[in-house]
């Protein structure tokens, strides 16, 4: 049941990006790359695995078995590397976001508005 909501849920995300991603405003525009990229983010975790325990190495000196690997039992942990991924996209998302909207400040202040199809090459 929380694979249907969770899929549902992504659906949503991307096409409210796609929706944004259509309009002439640009900041719209950039609040819909946003927007896809956070789900894109999600959808990589939910495939990363929801099961299992944190991978974190104890002082038992077993080492932790993956839940994608068949028979893996209860004590199988998650994926790091996703979430290192995930975590890296999150972070290089960021701060293209922040150069967008400056990008779209500069693009305001040249021109007085942020409607695309206003904006003419001079």
């Amino acid at each position: 049941m929380t694979q249907v909501i969770l899929a549902g849920v992504l659906g949503l995300l991307f096409a409210l990006g796609t929706y944004l991603i259509l309009r002439r405003d640009v900041v719209r525009v950039i609040w819909g790359v946003s927007i896809i990229s956070q789900a894109a983010n999600v959808y990589l975790v939910t495939m990363g695995g929801l099961t299992g325990q944190s991978p974190i190495l104890g002082h038992g000196g077993e080492h932790p078995v993956a839940c994608s690997v068949p028979d893996a039992g209860a004590n199988c942990v998650t994926d790091p590397l996703v979430q290192a991924l995930v975590l890296t996209a999150i972070v290089i998302g960021f701060g293209t976001t922040a150069f967008a909207l400056v990008l779209t400040y500069r693009l305001y202040e040249e021109h007085g508005t942020l409607d695309l199809g206003e904006v003419t090459v001079e």
